[in-house]
């Protein structure tokens, strides 16, 4: 017994079907970061950081990964945390937090790959974003 391949109009109604199905939970998401966003005075972020390097680099991965962004906004909001005079080890930990972990998406996360691979990536990546982030302030330090 051998498969059909799916036609193309059957392929385009199953990807249009998965799209109506998440896109009420991605519209959530995305709301519900801009509400975290909308409210947080950047002069308030600054009075966070203590300028030790260890808390700097966990405030910052603490505060990136309870809100998720994208790339894209980082650079301009590295740029706006650089300007308060923050750290470049809790900038760094910031954003690569923001971009990674996400805990804002993980219900989103776990109807579509499951909890144990949603709870190993994000524990993964909080580690990893500690150590990445301090291995790039170094190199940049040492190259300056």
């Amino acid at each position: 017994m051998t498969k059909q391949k799916p036609t193309f109009s059957t392929s385009l109604k199953q990807a249009a079907l998965n799209i109506y199905y998440v896109l009420p939970m991605v519209l959530g998401v995305l709301g519900l970061a801009a509400l975290l966003i909308t409210f947080i005075n950047p002069h308030s972020v600054q009075k966070v950081f203590t300028g030790n390097t260890y808390l700097d680099t966990i405030y910052g991965m603490i505060l990136g990964s309870i809100m998720m962004g994208n790339a894209l906004i980082s650079y301009i909001l590295g740029s706006e945390l650089q300007y308060l005079n923050i750290s470049l080890y809790a900038i760094t930990a910031f954003l690569l937090s923001w971009v990674t972990i996400g805990y804002v998406q993980i219900p989103m996360e776990i109807s579509f790959f499951g909890k144990r691979f949603v709870l190993i990536r994000n524990v993964m990546a909080f580690i990893f974003s500690f150590f990445i982030s301090l291995l790039i302030v170094l190199s940049y330090e040492a190259i300056k």
